[in-house]
Order: C-alpha cells, then structure tokens, then sequence
C-alpha cells in the first residue's frame, strides 16, 4: 500500500488487500464527503458489469453510515439483523456475514478520533462467520492504511501545489512575453493604419514590424504550449521524451536545437522527472534570453550508473554573479533546488559574450 501515492491506488489496494486477507467474498471501502454522501467509494469482489447494475454510489445511511461514528469493529452473523439495516438495489449482490472497520485519521487535528474512511467486508468465504483473528487483522491493516492514505492525501496536495506554481510561472511568462508583444503589435499596427494614406513607404516599414512582432508572438506562445505538455516519461522514458520535446521546439524556434543520447539507464523516477525540469528550463532560459542560434542538449550515463545532462548554447551569456545580484534569477535557484532534491548536482559555466552551458549530475540508484 506504502509504495503507491495516488488516494485512488491505495484505496483499490487496500480494498483488495483487505479482502484477500480475511477470506472474504465482498469488499468495500468508504471516504466520506461533507454532503452525505461519499468522496470515494472503492469495490472488490464485484464486476463492472455488476458494479452498474446496482446503480449511483450509495449515500450515508443504515450500517454504512453508523461506521463513521464507530472508532472500534462491528462483526455481524448477518447484516440484515442489523437495527440499522435498510436494504439494498435489486442487483445488489445478497450479503451475509459482516465486518467493518473505521480507518482512523493516524493525526488528528482535534483531540477527538477521525474516521477518514470504513473498511467493510461480507460473506465469509467457506461460510461461517468472521473470527476474533479476523477483525484482529483487519484492525491492524486499518492502521497501515491510515498511515498509507493520509501519505498519498498529502502527496497529492504536494503536488496541487506545485502544479499551481508551474501555472503562475506559466502565467507570468505569458504576461511578460506574448502580452506584452501583443501590446506593441496592437500599438503599431494603429500606427500604420494612420500613415496608409499620408506616407505610405513608412507604413509599409510599420507592418513590417507588425509581421516580426506577430512571429515573435507566436513563438512564444508555441514555448508555453511545449512546456504545458505531459512529459511521457513512464511510456516513453527520458531520452525519447527529451528527444520529442527539443524536436518540438526545433521547429517552432529559429535556433538550431539538436540533442544527443549516450548509455543512458533507467533512472529512478524521481531523478528522470528532475533532469527532465532542469532541461526544459534551461531551454527555455537558452531560447528566451540568450539570443543563441545553436543550442546543444546532451544526455549520457555515468560509471555509477547515473546520468549527466548538458545544455549548451551560443548565445550572448552572462555573468552570474551580476544576475544574482540584480534579483533576475532565470530559474537558478529552482534548478539547483531540483539537483539536490534527488541528491545531485547543477553547474552552471556562463560569461558575456561566451555563450552558457548547464550541467545535472545524478547519481546512480
């Protein structure tokens, strides 16, 4: 359960988990929402085809709903003899034997117990009713998948957050590059309207700019979309995706972009994920700033088995020292915070007029 960080995954693996362990014929599983009803209701046990025959998720009532207000097991011979029970749809499956148990919030925010979720099994496989081991083991898989749930619940706030982030840089980009050559096509273009009649030959000059502007424009904005794009690393791998995207980008900028790869292994997925963003930054600094007409990409294993990207470029360069002390970044600090998230290594080799190379060394799994 521990090694998936998707709430979906854990739930199913959990449900599945639960229901191989203890024997039983059903399994289900239970997050509540704030409406009555449930956030994620998970099944085992049952078909797709079964699954809708019975029909829309189930709301909060009769034993479903009396598990959230227990932090201890209910172990029924039969669940309909339960004084909550209310039935079920007609294609329902029939359930006998019962077992339930909250999963328990392992860090509450109030001093009062949470019940984030309720594991609930049925029929017993061989007949029979659940045993004191049973609920035994069902109590301790309830802890583990406390503690596996609310690890993927804040995963995946983690990463909300910094998808929110790419969306602000990505928005602040939009707003500093095409809005703003935008802005000047508008005010040129009015500019030329106006001088059609008066003096034509600078009116032709005025939409020529128009033309450059609009390019430069779309460019940009083709820049954006690039790094908007999913990065197949899990189907593709690294290589193939950093070859996809510099082909990519090839085409939508005047620079010659060309990229190479050398004995490069399967890397953890954490460290093709990073080496991946200190690539697509680096290019972007590269196509943005640095006015390069040739832009190199390389990737190449290590005798450790790790790997080291390079991104080199002809451009103007810059002196790093200065740029840091302007407060103009250009995605350093994020780079760098990148390599030693996956215990790596930036460099960065840069000076006016010598063009800029960026290298990420990772180390081998």
């Amino acid at each position: 359960m521990s090694r998936h960080l998707e709430v979906r995954e854990v739930l199913r693996r959990i449900t599945a988990s639960a229901r191989r362990l203890l024997g039983a014929e059903y399994a289900a599983l239970g997050v509540p929402d704030d409406h009555g009803g449930f956030a994620q209701f998970v099944v085992d046990g049952v078909t797709d085809e079964q699954w809708k025959a019975i029909g829309p998720l189930p709301r909060q009532h009769g034993v479903l709903a009396e598990m959230f207000h227990e932090t201890g097991a209910v172990r029924l011979d039969d669940v309909r003899t339960a004084r909550a029970f209310g039935g079920w749809p007609d294609a329902h499956p029939e359930l006998g034997a019962f077992l339930g148990m909250p999963i328990v919030d392992p860090d509450p925010a109030e001093d009062e117990p949470a019940v984030i979720g309720v594991i609930y099994l049925a029929n017993k496989q061989g007949g029979g009713g659940f045993t004191d081991h049973d609920e035994e083991l069902l109590r301790i898989l309830a802890a583990h998948a406390a503690l596996a749930l609310s690890n993927a619940r804040l995963y995946e706030r983690s990463r909300e957050l910094t998808l929110a982030g790419e969306r602000a840089r990505i928005a602040h980009d939009l707003h500093d590059a095409v809005a703003q050559k935008l802005f000047s096509l508008r005010l040129t273009a009015k500019a030329a309207a106006k001088l059609v009649d008066r003096d034509p030959a600078r009116a032709r000059e005025e939409l020529a700019e128009v033309a450059r502007l609009a390019a430069e424009a779309a460019d940009e904005l083709r820049a954006v979309v690039v790094e908007l794009r999913p990065a197949a690393l899990e189907e593709d791998g690294l290589s193939a995706t950093l070859a996809s995207q510099v082909q990519v980008l090839d085409r939508a900028h005047a620079a010659d972009i060309a990229f190479a790869a050398d004995r490069v292994r399967v890397l953890p997925q954490a460290q093709e994920a990073a080496l991946l963003r200190v690539a697509q930054e680096a290019l972007h600094n590269a196509l943005r700033h640095s006015g390069a007409r040739r832009v190199t990409v390389t990737l190449a294993g290590t005798p450790d088995r790790g790997a080291l990207l390079r991104i080199s470029d002809n451009g103007r360069g810059f002196d790093p020292e200065s740029v840091r002390r302007a407060g103009r970044h250009l995605g350093l600090a994020s780079m760098r915070d990148r390599a030693a998230a996956v215990g790596g290594r930036l460099t960065l080799d840069s000076a006016p007029g010598k063009g800029t190379v960026v290298e990420m060394e990772v180390p081998g799994a």
